[in-house]
């Protein structure tokens, strides 16, 4: 919408950036309401890093669970025209008839924790073909070595990589990957105002 997506400020906040991306990119400004953002940081970065720190280790998948189905129940109240689910396990896969394919082709937004040299949140915009199109709250300065992944600045209110679908798919470690199914969760957003129905999904034009 009207607001940049942000990129995270420690080695730590991926989770909560990428939820505050997933409303910026859903909402316009004007209708964001502030306990929606202190809440989104009241829940995340509730991992202790081994000396104790609060933080340190991120946010757990047990916190964006709370977080999406406090996002659904706000939304339920009418403070906010926004939706969301939790999904875990097979569940997050990008079959043609999935629900991860499914919220994006209706206008959606989707937080997915994957393999970035380590666990790692990021917020999925749009599928297009057999390309993913993503905001990685964590800022890379120039091209991969990996001519695959794209890395553009030119929509920054959206996107900011690019990523064959297949790279997701993998149960292996590797970068961009969902990684093995036991350990995969995505949240799935929508804007209930805009959201499309099934038989009527975004078409993109470049």
């Amino acid at each position: 919408m009207d607001n940049p997506l942000r990129y995270q400020m420690t080695e730590y906040d991926c989770g909560p950036t990428s939820m505050l991306n997933a409303v910026s990119y859903l909402f316009r400004r004007d209708e964001i309401p502030p306990e929606l953002t202190r809440n989104i940081m009241l829940y995340c970065l509730d991992c202790f890093g081994e000396d104790g720190s609060t933080g340190r280790r991120g946010t757990s998948r047990m916190a964006m669970m709370f977080l999406s189905n406090w996002l659904n129940g706000y939304g339920e109240t009418g403070h906010l025209a926004v939706s969301s689910r939790y999904l875990a396990g097979r569940e997050v896969n990008f079959s043609q008839n999935g629900p991860l394919r499914d919220a994006l082709r209706r206008g959606g937004a989707a937080v997915v924790r994957l393999d970035l040299e380590g666990w790692h949140y990021v917020l999925l915009t749009r599928i297009e073909g057999g390309d993913v199109y993503l905001f990685d709250p964590y800022y890379h300065e120039g091209p991969f070595d990996n001519a695959e992944l794209r890395v553009t600045d030119e929509h920054p209110c959206s996107y900011n990589r690019i990523v064959p679908v297949h790279y997701f798919e993998r149960e292996e470690i590797s970068a961009y990957s969902l990684g093995p199914f036991d350990t995969r969760e995505a949240i799935l957003l929508f804007n209930t105002d805009t959201e499309l129905t099934e038989d009527k999904t975004v078409e993109y034009f470049i």
